[in-house]
């Protein structure tokens, strides 16, 4: 399947891994609207674990921990195919996140102190092979 991603979902792929959330959303969304299973599903949860940092990054606790919940739960239905990708790591991160969230002091958060006091690294995508 890795051969059939178009270039875009590469250059999403590094916008999110460089932290531009809000460019990878804009640009996995246009690549969402037009695909079909199973690519969809990967995009859609990868474009919202993407928004979910950004709404973090602007202090957007609530924002932030719905949508890594929905887009973990889509990446769960992904199926386990060759996709470039490493999906499994990218999930376990995602959810090992919005745990670390969730017991974070929600004041810690909205002040922005939060990747100071906790040890919250962002989830990251994994290439496992190179797109052709």
């Amino acid at each position: 399947m890795s051969e059939n991603l178009p270039q875009e979902f590469w250059q999403g792929v590094e916008q999110f891994n460089t932290g531009q959330f809000y460019a990878c959303h804009d640009t996995l969304e246009a690549l969402w609207i037009e695909a079909t299973e199973p690519e969809k599903s990967l995009y859609q949860g990868i474009l919202q674990i993407a928004v979910a940092l950004y709404h973090l990054s602007n202090r957007n606790l609530r924002g932030a921990m719905i949508l890594l919940g929905e887009g973990s739960n889509r990446l769960r239905r992904y199926p386990d195919n060759d996709c470039g990708i490493n999906v499994e790591e990218l999930l376990l991160e995602s959810v090992k996140f919005l745990k670390a969230l969730q017991q974070t002091d929600p004041e810690k958060i909205v002040s922005g102190d939060w990747h100071q006091t906790a040890a919250l690294p962002l989830p990251r995508i994994s290439i496992i092979q190179e797109s052709k």
